[in-house]
């Protein structure tokens, strides 16, 4: 794997945020989580829009403007070799939400579906432990479907410790709590 690193989205990626998007509507057109973690990338118009949201959200005083009760970090995993972009990530400066605090937890992710299995997911998870630390998070909550495998063995790879499982809507949800 490729060293990483997660920023702000921004303009000068604004094409490769465009292709990761129908990278991940090709590939993962039956998935319910195909954009965890990408705040409303699935439904915006442009990637201006896309990226004013991210600012927006970003803010406590602005995320209502937006839909957001919660403020919320997004990045973009950007490999380093060659500036491509291997995944989106969230971190919610919070969990004081009815949903969040039961089954949304602190971050969602999405690695691209051509660089799956190559270990990004784990490190952007690790990287963004980290941005929860700079906000003062002690405790993070992550969780995922009970059938997926792949996200559980990128939260146990990270300290991640099981909880327990809870029904959301019919689908089985696992918990883990990341000591920040």
């Amino acid at each position: 794997m490729d060293t990483i690193r997660l920023i702000s989205p921004d303009h000068d990626h604004a094409k490769d945020i465009w292709a990761f998007r129908s990278e991940i509507l090709e590939n993962d057109a039956d998935s319910e989580d195909q954009f965890a973690g990408c705040m409303s990338l699935d439904t915006c118009s442009s990637i201006e829009e896309w990226i004013r949201i991210c600012e927006l959200r970003s803010n406590k005083a602005t995320c209502g403007e937006v839909g957001s009760q919660v403020p919320s970090d997004t990045y973009l995993a950007v490999r380093q070799s060659d500036d491509r972009i291997v995944g989106i990530i969230d971190l919610r400066h919070h969990i004081d939400h009815p949903i969040l605090g039961t089954w949304g937890g602190h971050c969602g992710y999405s690695v691209r579906p051509s660089e799956r299995g190559k270990g990004y997911g784990k490190e952007m998870l690790r990287l963004n432990i980290q941005n929860a630390r700079k906000l003062g998070i002690g405790k993070m909550l992550v969780t995922c479907n009970a059938d997926n495998l792949a996200s559980e063995k990128t939260i146990l790879a990270n300290g991640g410790v099981f909880e327990k499982t809870i029904d959301v809507d019919g689908a089985q949800m696992k918990r883990y709590w990341i000591t920040v």
